[in-house]
């Protein structure tokens, strides 16, 4: 049974499973070792079906969903099952019903759980920069509310994602995210000196920062993803070592 990383607001709250999940404790062999829960990539389909039912099983849960993620900031609410083929393109998943545990999928992007246990709403929200500045994480919250979620009961954490320090980013980048939220620039430093430096993005501060900016109380889970290869897969490291594919970690929350 895998055991994931969890966030203690999360955890103290009743009637509610989660977990930030690792590369550990699934089947997948070689660079997708071992709980590859990616269904977009080119693992065994079998190992990651098996994958998804380790997690499901570690929280509880009658059924895991996942979207086909495409850094957006659209959210969908759910209230029943899909088949893989059939998962709705959208970066957030919300619902009220118990059993259908809500995953994303990261591989350096910044996973998201939310629940507002008086409510009995959950969301899982993935937020890689695109989908932060986009407003991703204020869709997750709007289509909470619409669920009856109200913000001052809700609870949030960002799991495990690509640090600053790994986060080396372009001139270019920076100079897009101050022109589009000019409150981003605490969110950007030069570890190396010097204005001529490039830049190093804080992803999981700037995900915290536009929650609390919403008024959410905030808790963060995010050892570095692109630094920690025994635990945690990462897109950028795979791009660093020229690897053919990469695997995916889940992160997910339930209602039991």
């Amino acid at each position: 049974m895998p055991t994931p990383l969890t966030a203690d607001c999360l955890a103290a709250l009743p009637d509610i499973a989660h977990g930030f999940f690792t590369r550990q404790g699934g089947v997948s062999q070689g660079g997708y070792a071992s709980l590859n829960c990616g269904l977009g990539t080119k693992d065994d389909p079998a190992a990651v079906r098996e994958n998804r039912t380790r997690v499901m099983a570690a929280l509880s849960a009658q059924e895991l969903l996942t979207a086909h993620q495409i850094h957006s900031p659209t959210a969908v609410t759910v209230e029943k099952t899909w088949a893989p083929e059939a998962r709705p393109r959208a970066d957030a998943l919300v619902t009220a019903t118990p059993g259908l545990a809500l995953g994303v999928l990261t591989a350096d992007c910044a996973p998201v759980l939310f629940a507002d246990a008086k409510a009995r709403v959950v969301a899982a929200a993935h937020a890689g920069w695109r989908g932060a500045i986009g407003g991703v994480l204020e869709a997750t919250l709007a289509a909470m509310e619409r669920l009856g979620a109200s913000k001052a009961g809700i609870q949030a954490a960002v799991g495990p994602c690509i640090g600053q320090a790994a986060y080396q980013v372009g001139f270019d980048f920076e100079e897009e995210f101050l022109r589009r939220d000019p409150d981003s620039a605490p969110f950007f430093a030069r570890p190396d000196g010097g204005s001529v430096a490039r830049p190093h993005f804080d992803l999981p501060g700037y995900a915290a920062h536009r929650l609390s900016r919403a008024g959410i109380a905030v808790v963060q889970v995010s050892p570095c993803t692109s630094t920690q290869s025994e635990h945690f897969f990462s897109y950028r490291r795979s791009q660093a070592q020229k690897d053919a594919d990469y695997g995916r970690q889940i992160s997910a929350i339930v209602l039991t």
